[in-house]
């Protein structure tokens, strides 16, 4: 690869990913003077730093690789291959602490029930931690994930409603477990009975209240997690195709810094 074709290449690719971090910095900004929610707070500072991050290191792959400034494109090459490093260390965590537990399968249910137990104790510490898990709930209430069941499963019958699909979150936070054997009165509204319930706690935390229901079940938290497996798994996909993409731009930043080298010995 000519001196120009690489130093060309690389400026245009920088100077697009400079373009691409304007809209998210400022997303990110908009967010931390809008947000309202524990949720939408939780997401601002991440936007903004990734944001400031995509500026800050295409601006010196740019000057770099357009103005032939040779510090710039080494420091450019040296942050590159740092995050291309962490970006395979962290698809390999993910993959690791992602790849155990799934939901049960219930005998005569549409829907599977989730067990906090089946997945990996790192996820289980991290989402059990009572101020994660304060910001989760928070996040969930503030969705009206379980609102929108309410509404969607209303004029059901115990029949209908036990051929529902749920998702994980559904099944996990919006009903109480079927260890329970709760009577059903509609998809929110269950009659407890006097039992004690030793086997799964969570029937003595469920809750007909539309505000409190079985967030505070372990279901829920495993419910969670099953559906941020989902999640990470579709973002390991993504992060395959960028880190990709990622080793060919740094290819073409590294025969840039070698030609600039040349063009000056």
């Amino acid at each position: 690869m000519s001196f120009r074709l690489s130093n060309n290449l690389l400026g245009i690719l920088n100077f697009v990913t400079f373009l691409l971090s304007i809209p998210i910095l400022v997303a990110g900004i908009w967010l931390s003077r809008k947000a309202i929610t524990e949720c939408e707070r939780f997401l601002d500072k991440p936007i903004i730093i990734v944001g400031v991050f995509l500026m800050v290191i295409s601006l010196a792959g740019f000057v770099g690789a357009c103005c032939h400034v040779k510090w710039f494109l080494w420091l450019y090459l040296v942050v590159m291959l740092i995050l291309i490093v962490l970006g395979i260390a962290g698809t390999i965590f993910a993959f690791v602490v992602t790849n155990k537990g799934a939901g049960r399968v219930l005998s005569g249910k549409g829907y599977k029930e989730y067990r906090l137990g089946d997945y990996s104790n790192w996820l289980q510490k991290r989402v059990g931690d009572e101020n994660n898990w304060f910001k989760i709930k928070s996040c969930l209430v503030d969705s009206k994930v379980c609102t929108e069941f309410h509404n969607q499963h209303i004029n059901e019958s115990v029949k209908e409603f036990y051929k529902v699909l749920l998702s994980s979150i559904q099944s996990g936070c919006c009903k109480p477990s079927n260890d329970c054997q709760f009577t059903f009165l509609g998809p929110t509204n269950w009659t407890k009975g006097n039992g004690v319930f030793i086997n799964n706690s969570d029937c003595n935390t469920w809750s007909n209240d539309l505000g409190t229901l079985c967030f505070n079940c372990q279901a829920c938290k495993a419910g969670f997690i099953d559906n941020l497996k989902s999640s990470w798994k579709k973002v390991m996909v993504v992060n395959i195709i960028f880190l990709v993409c990622l080793i060919i731009v740094y290819s073409v930043g590294c025969c840039a810094f070698s030609n600039s080298r040349k063009s000056k010995s």
